[in-house]
């Protein structure tokens, strides 16, 4: 088992900032993907971002088309997180923010995660 931890998520006007963390604990050396995804009330959860990595911790990121260079993600090995750093953030960016870990999986299918955050909710006032 994974468990999975967001924070950082709160309100903040229209082309501020936040950064989202995601602390994992339990069995991460299986861990081959951590994702972010979004869900804002009444629509289906939506792929944001999400990080792989090698035995050579080589990494690759990959990103949405709607926050492609607003948002970034980065993994602190060490530390077991991943962060979300979100700039120039729009009235639509506005929802629950999961955590997601992938055993096998890094691509844009909630379904196919393995182990999930509670959320943490970004509101972003115009």
């Amino acid at each position: 088992q994974v468990q999975l931890v967001e924070s950082g998520g709160g309100l903040v006007q229209a082309g501020g900032s936040l950064r989202l963390s995601c602390a994992a604990s339990g069995r991460t050396f299986s861990t081959y993907a951590m994702a972010w995804f979004r869900q804002a009330p009444g629509k289906e959860r939506e792929f944001v971002a999400v990080i792989t990595w090698n035995t050579w911790s080589d990494t690759n990121t990959y990103y949405t088309d709607s926050v492609k260079g607003r948002f970034t993600i980065t993994r602190d090995n060490a530390k077991k997180t991943v962060s979300l750093q979100m700039n120039s953030l729009k009235p639509e960016d506005t929802a629950v923010y999961y955590c997601a870990v992938g055993e096998s999986y890094s691509g844009p299918r909630p379904d196919l995660y393995n182990y999930w955050g509670q959320g943490t909710q970004v509101t972003v006032s115009s």
